[in-house]
């Protein structure tokens, strides 16, 4: 969950005595592998579960701690947004009917968060993006309020010195620049846990890295953030951005990122984990920690190690090592798998986390060294390849072979994980369910991100942008909530019955943001051009930064022309722009919006933000504004 009770390291004197801490804790791990303290010869599994609230409109809900009040189960906590949830699922010894029992704890905690989020009109959504997420979303009032989290947004922005600012390019492509953490908050996932005795962390650790691309091809289930379709998973471009702490000059001497999957194999021990992360990421957080760790295992005592948990939990590996306590008071080692999505269903989380262990075991029991069979570099490519492209993505395996990330898993993959739960004494039957989804999704390509994909595409030419995601949202919600594979979902269909004011309710939900625009000095005819062309009747003036510096009418072009000036190359679209144009802001409602044209007569208003125009509202989006808000209360009437 988290330690809390943290500070940020403003304090030199409290920095160094954390960091001494860290070390010391370093070295007492290090005797505890030594002497044989950590458990081994057993497996055991878990996970934890992470969701989205989201209100009757499908839009994010901020009522994370209103639900923690009401639920009284120790599995619950938040995350950083308001809009999160997240569930830690029992630790399950590997084998029997594991997968079974994870199963229903996972179903048993969805529907009391379910129970208990309703009595807030509050939904949950199983997806790694919310599609509805927006800009207002990611604002500090959308932070969960800890310690711990602003701790952490403060630290962050202390070390990168500037904006959060990026670019992510799919089939459409999304420019970010953002101040503050909660860009993180935008991914939920199924977090998979794996113990490892110590002996053999190293080279199960290499596996679980080997594994990760084609398993990540299989569940892929982040296409669209802020509207934008970018990459299938692009839970993993963004939260390697958005936990990027690195200043510019740190970037440009390849500095690492806090989220990264790393850039070579382990060779003896997690120790190697440890240290390397201890060496390249500064301290950013500390808290209380134990006098002599090093003394408590010579004496036969287990630390809890705070100090190195606490700076692991800043450091956002993809295949996490993880240390921990079990039940039994026996210190242990974890492989944490991160990379898999949050949804579409219960069961295909199941069958994801049933496909992981399979590999893992059952390469573990045929592979001495995976090093001897794969390159670094092709594994890291694989796992980008499927961040981006899903089941399409080529993967390099064995023998240098490049095949299709669908070919590999049904050629391979599939057996090879069957016959690891078979070693582990999983249940046939729930070896044959769960691995069943799995196939079944792989051979007809339905993941996740296809459903979404596919189902805007079938939504195509509806409603605007807004009320297709919104759409998009509810299916999702309610399939999920059924039960059944997303292999064998209907596509969301355009709900005509949905309230429209929640779409309506600022302009930037509904103003045109796929401009046509001209600059100061291009001639007037070419706006002219551009309004016969594109059937508009403003074009807005821009200069090359995307700064509004005025706004050009049809009406101002028929005046020229009636002077008979309108091919004259001299006269430029300064010549006739209407300078400073009156403006509003995503943010502003459409009430304001209206008074602000009936007021000064307006028949269009920019959409500005920082000064840059972002978009168009016009009259005629006003009209189609009317006639939905108009279907709604007509709705109502007939309804009563």
């Amino acid at each position: 969950m988290g330690e809390q009770n943290v500070e940020q390291t403003s304090d030199e004197q409290a920095r160094r005595a954390f960091m001494k801490a860290l070390l010391d804790e370093v070295r007492a791990l290090e005797d505890m592998l030594d002497t044989g303290m950590i458990e081994s010869g057993i497996r055991r599994i878990g996970a934890e579960q992470e969701m989205f609230l989201v209100d009757q409109a499908s839009r994010p809900a901020l009522t994370a701690m209103q639900i923690l009040e009401t639920i009284d189960d120790p599995r619950f906590t938040h995350e950083l947004g308001l809009f999160n949830l997240e569930a830690n699922l029992s630790p399950l010894e590997l084998g029997g009917d594991c997968l079974r029992r994870m199963e229903q704890e996972t179903n048993e905690v969805l529907e009391i968060a379910r129970r208990h989020a309703g009595e807030l009109d509050t939904r949950i959504a199983l997806v790694g993006i919310l599609p509805t997420l927006t800009r207002e979303h990611l604002s500090l009032e959308s932070m969960v309020p800890t310690a711990r989290y602003f701790a952490l947004n403060e630290a962050l922005l202390r070390l990168r010195g500037s904006n959060f600012n990026f670019t992510i390019k799919g089939i459409d492509q999304l420019n970010i620049n953002h101040d503050n953490l909660m860009l993180e908050a935008c991914n939920t996932s199924f977090q998979v846990h794996f113990q490892v005795g110590a002996e053999e962390f190293a080279p199960l650790y290499n596996i679980a890295q080997a594994v990760t691309g084609p398993l990540l091809a299989s569940c892929v289930n982040s296409p669209i953030l802020l509207g934008k379709r970018l990459w299938l998973e692009t839970r993993i471009a963004v939260f390697e951005h958005s936990i990027d702490a690195r200043s510019e000059a740190h970037a440009a001497r390849g500095h690492k990122p806090r989220v990264h999957f790393g850039d070579q194999w382990i060779d003896e021990s997690v120790i190697e984990i440890f240290k390397e992360d201890i060496a390249r990421f500064r301290v950013i957080l500390t808290t209380e920690f134990e006098d002599d760790p090093i003394g408590m295992v010579a004496r036969g005592e287990v630390p809890n190690l705070k100090a190195l948990c606490l700076h692991n939990g800043t450091v956002y590996r993809w295949n996490r090592a993880c240390y921990g306590i079990s039940d039994n008071g026996k210190p242990h080692l974890r492989i944490e798998n991160r990379v898999i999505p949050s949804g579409p269903t219960v069961i295909d989380e199941i069958a994801n986390a049933a496909f992981f262990f399979g590999m893992m075991s059952r390469l573990s029991h045929t592979i001495d060294d995976i090093r001897e069979h794969l390159n670094f570099s092709d594994v890291k490519s694989n796992f980008l390849a499927a961040a981006r492209e899903g089941l399409r993505a080529q993967q390099v395996w064995f023998g240098g072979r490049q095949v299709t990330a669908q070919e590999l898993i049904i050629d391979e993959l599939l057996p090879l994980a069957r016959e690891g739960l078979v070693e582990a004494n999983i249940d046939e039957c729930d070896i044959d369910r769960y691995l069943g989804v799995i196939r079944e999704r792989v051979d007809q390509r339905c993941t996740g991100a296809r459903w979404q994909l596919e189902s805007l595409e079938n939504m195509k030419g509806e409603g605007n942008e807004n009320e297709r995601l919104r759409a998009l949202t509810n299916s999702m919600v309610e399939q999920s909530e059924r039960g059944e594979p997303v292999a064998r979902w209907e596509l969301a269909g355009f709900c005509r019955q949905q309230d429209w004011r929640d779409s309506y309710r600022t302009v930037g939900q509904f103003m045109a943001t796929d401009l046509f625009t001209v600059r100061p000095d291009d001639i007037v005819d070419f706006a002219a051009s551009l309004m016969e062309w594109r059937y508009v009747r403003h074009v807005p003036v821009e200069d090359d930064s995307g700064q509004l510096l005025g706004l050009i009418s049809h009406r101002q072009l028929l005046r020229l022309i009636a002077r008979g000036n309108r091919g004259d190359s001299t006269i430029t679209v300064r010549d006739v722009m209407r300078p400073d144009p009156i403006t509003v802001s995503p943010e502003t409602t459409t009430v304001e919006a209206i008074r602000q044209m009936r007021e000064n007569r307006l028949s269009c208003l920019p959409v500005v933000e920082d000064g840059k125009l972002v978009g168009l509202v016009t009259e005629y989006d006003l009209v189609v504004v009317a006639g939905r808000l108009l279907e709604s209360y007509l709705d109502e009437d007939r309804a009563e």
